[in-house]
């Protein structure tokens, strides 16, 4: 009887510490053939080497060039970053040729700058979560190795079946706290985002932003966990006061639509604000300019404890927002 207890015991620390491997295969690109791949980072092995995962799940080595071009997408080009800016979740553009071990050596990465902030953003709050889960996996391994010294001493000593018990209790302590431990992790990832833009002086949602908040309803209510950021945003047209107070009514009718609409939870919702001119994405001296400004961004975050597989995602034609 108490073999079959600390069986199952051993079983159930495998399980908590195999939830979190993740097997990786990777493509094999041929040498002097030229790429171009869309897609987010997934991993980095150091700072000029990266995996990335593609629209339909297919992973690659990255290795950036010592000449390569890094820089945001921009209406007049835009500031260039070294390779240990890039982190994951970081949805990208790189452009290369294969080289002799299968990898894509990068001269030319592209990405949304606001989505690089929001990566760092999250990395810096994933990365020691991650270290936690490495220390209870370490952790969870002692204690499987505890527990099979102590079956081997209740086998030799048939009247020590009362304190082995109770060892055997702490250990279960020990992964009901481990357990414990990665389920409180509230560390949140954007799996999506979409842009949605407005008339002059205007807080009235087109037919097409709509469409674009129906399809984050839609994504939002396949996950578990997610949290919708909303921020309003406007032109430099009128005064700050006036302008601050438009990209609040912006950032609302967002948020009502969601939720009158498509039924989504007030507790679904997490920060939501009005930056004003504050931020602008376009240079505000053209029309074409003020047009991509006067916009309300909707992020779609998961939790990373939740959804292990998350993929850093835009919902819209980047195009269109440059």
């Amino acid at each position: 009887m108490l073999r079959k207890f600390f069986g199952l015991l051993i079983a159930m620390i495998i399980a908590t510490t195999g939830l979190m491997a993740q097997d990786v295969q990777l493509r094999e690109l041929v040498n002097g053939q030229r790429y171009k791949i869309k897609g987010v980072i997934v991993s980095k092995e150091d700072d000029n080497t990266f995996i990335v995962r593609d629209s339909v799940g297919i992973d690659s080595r990255v290795v950036v060039a010592p000449n390569a071009s890094i820089r945001h997408n921009a209406l007049f080009g835009g500031d260039r970053y070294p390779p240990a800016s890039l982190v994951r979740g970081l949805n990208l553009e790189v452009e290369g040729r294969g080289d002799a071990s299968g990898n894509l050596a990068a001269t030319r990465i592209r990405f949304d700058r606001s989505n690089l902030q929001t990566a760092q953003s999250i990395d810096t709050r994933v990365a020691p979560a991650e270290e936690r889960l490495t220390a209870a996996e370490q952790n969870a391994q002692r204690i499987s190795g505890q527990i099979d010294e102590l079956m081997a001493i209740s086998n030799a000593a048939r009247g020590g079946a009362q304190a082995a018990q109770e060892t055997a209790d702490a250990a279960v302590a020990g992964v009901n706290a481990t357990n414990q431990r990665i389920s409180a992790l509230d560390e949140y990832v954007v799996q999506s985002s979409a842009t949605v833009n407005f008339r002059v002086n205007s807080a009235v949602l087109s037919p097409e932003a709509r469409a674009q908040l129906d399809e984050v309803a839609a994504a939002a209510m396949t996950l578990r966990g997610f949290v919708i950021e909303v921020t309003g945003f406007a032109s430099s047209e009128g005064s700050p006061q006036r302008n601050k107070e438009l990209s609040d009514r912006r950032a609302q009718a967002v948020k009502d639509y969601l939720i009158q609409t498509h039924n989504i939870p007030l507790r679904r919702f997490g920060t939501s604000y009005g930056y004003g001119i504050l931020q602008p994405v376009a240079d505000n001296s053209t029309r074409e300019g003020r047009e991509a400004n006067r916009r309300v961004e909707v992020k779609l975050l998961v939790s990373r404890g939740l959804n292990q597989n998350v993929e850093v995602r835009q919902m819209t034609n980047d195009d269109d927002n440059d």
